[in-house]
């Protein structure tokens, strides 16, 4: 027997949420978006699938890890705390209930990412050029889950788009509010111009890229638009009193900012050639 609700669709009992429904097909369209870039590049987009399952292992694991040692507030006033979660290993592997951090799944699936690169000897830098693209399409996607879960909210607007949250989802100090900011739609329409516009440096512009400079860029692009819209959020995670997912975002964004204008200060702005991209991988 299959059931409708507003976040979830239960068959037999079993309940399948929207959000996970959204997080995989954004997956998917990633990996389809990334395979179409390395085969443009000439690269073997056999490699791609095979990292697939431990990218995606390790961005579950890193993304369940950021939320653990970041909850938000409206979470530790119920008592579910890090050191909560460190004492009860059931409800910290339990993501059924929630509580999934990007930037740990983008460090958690990088890092995987950079091992087999290694392993089966591949040029890290040009498939991080591929992913560029195809993580931000991923993330635009799946913030829609946030839409079915009414969370991901920002401060209550009378603005037209305002989004309409209902009671049982309000943080207790608005409960008096009916309608808020829709972050997770700011976000989304950011990513997914962010995919067009490194679509369209990739393909006009790489006379002037070096290996890895379209993924510095994302890694602008996206702590930017982080650290901007936590200024509309409610409940922003903390760690010692101060916002943790706004700090970590400023410091990428200044790094990859850094890097790469240290990668052009010279004014050699070739790409790697084909013949030193084989000697370096």
């Amino acid at each position: 027997m299959i059931e409708f609700s507003s976040n979830y669709l239960s068959i037999n009992d079993f309940k399948i949420f929207y959000y996970g429904i959204l997080i995989s097909i954004g997956a998917i369209l990633a990996i389809v978006l990334a395979a179409k870039e390395a085969r443009r590049k000439g690269l073997d987009e056999n490699f791609l699938y095979d990292a697939v399952p431990w990218v995606l292992f390790a961005g579950i694991v890193g993304a369940r890890l950021w939320h653990i040692f970041t909850p938000p507030p409206s979470m530790v006033a119920q008592g579910i705390t890090t050191r909560f979660y460190l004492t009860h290993p059931l409800d910290a592997v339990n993501i059924r209930a929630g509580g999934l951090g990007i930037p740990g799944a983008v460090i958690g699936g990088l890092l995987a990412f950079f091992i087999v690169a290694r392993e089966r000897g591949e040029h890290f830098a040009t498939w991080l050029d591929v992913l560029a693209p195809a993580v931000p399409l991923g993330q635009a996607i799946g913030r829609w889950g946030n839409f079915f879960n009414q969370e991901l909210y920002g401060a209550p607007t009378n603005l037209p788009w305002g989004i309409f949250i209902e009671p049982a989802y309000r943080l207790p100090e608005f409960a008096a509010e009916s309608h808020f900011h829709p972050i997770f739609l700011y976000e989304s329409i950011w990513n997914l111009a962010s995919v067009f516009a490194l679509l369209w440096l990739a393909r006009r512009k790489s006379d002037r890229l070096k290996a890895g400079d379209l993924f510095l860029i994302y890694l602008i692009s996206y702590p930017l638009v982080r650290f901007l819209l936590d200024f509309l959020r409610l409940d922003a995670s903390e760690v010692g009193g101060v916002n943790a997912n706004q700090t970590v975002m400023l410091a990428v964004m200044v790094i990859s900012g850094t890097a790469l204008f240290l990668r052009h200060r010279s004014g050699n702005r070739k790409t790697l050639n084909e013949e030193e991209l084989t000697a370096e991988s």
